[in-house]
């Protein structure tokens, strides 16, 4: 039974061509485009579980090419990155991607990334309640964190800050899609992020110095892990 159909769009041949057979290999269909304007038409074609986007393409911008299906579509989006281009990551998370991947990658992060990708967008439009990572568990109609059965005491601004990442959970959540969901879209509160991000860690993390809950993308935002 396949996995769902996957639109690759992507020009370099190397990269398209082991992204076809990972996913092949994974039982996935595959579409594949050379360039933005293909890409745009197989996806309104098609209706893809799953895009993979270069942000790199040779007759328009990825950016373009994602600003525009969102205009009609909540597709899962995983953009392919250059190593460096921290920006341009941060602006097509910003644009509505839901996650990145970084040249050169392998098999295994492919795949997992996919699969996280799928798995978000199927549980996006249903209520949450209840969530639970590892020994992590939020209880949303209670308004109750714990860890394994001692609870944690957070102060609301925390609270709405975890309650985001797990809304989101195996996401990417940028600092300016955390500060805008969190004080509002007119306001710059990076200190404040910070600080409230050292105190989640320093009351869920057993090493807050080494977290295994809420990772950090560095000069991008942070992500709640799915364990």
């Amino acid at each position: 039974m396949t996995q769902g159909l996957v639109l690759v769009i992507e020009d370099d041949s190397g990269i398209k061509n082991f992204m076809t057979a990972v996913l092949k290999g994974a039982d996935y269909q595959v579409q594949t485009a050379e360039n933005g304007t293909t890409g745009l038409s197989l996806a309104a074609t098609w209706s893809p579980d799953l895009i993979i986007l270069d942000l790199g393409l040779p007759d328009m911008d990825g950016l373009e090419v994602l600003t525009t299906i969102r205009t009609w579509s909540e597709v899962p989006v995983l953009i392919v990155s250059a190593r460096g281009n921290e920006q341009e990551k941060v602006a097509g998370l910003d644009a509505g991607a839901d996650d990145y991947i970084t040249k050169p990658f392998g098999t295994s992060e492919l795949l997992a990334r996919i699969r996280t990708a799928l798995r978000h967008r199927k549980k996006i439009d249903a209520p949450l309640n209840f969530f639970r990572t590892g020994e992590l568990t939020i209880d949303l109609e209670r308004r109750q964190v714990k860890m394994g059965a001692i609870e944690v005491h957070l102060t609301p601004t925390e609270y709405k800050i975890l309650t985001l990442f797990a809304q989101h959970h195996g996401k990417v959540l940028t600092h300016d899609v955390i500060m805008k969901a969190v004080w509002g879209p007119y306001v710059n509160e990076n200190q404040a992020l910070r600080v409230n991000m050292s105190n989640i860690r320093r009351k869920l993390e057993a090493n807050p110095a080494d977290p295994h809950y809420i990772l950090t993308e560095v000069g991008i935002g942070y992500r709640l892990a799915e364990r």
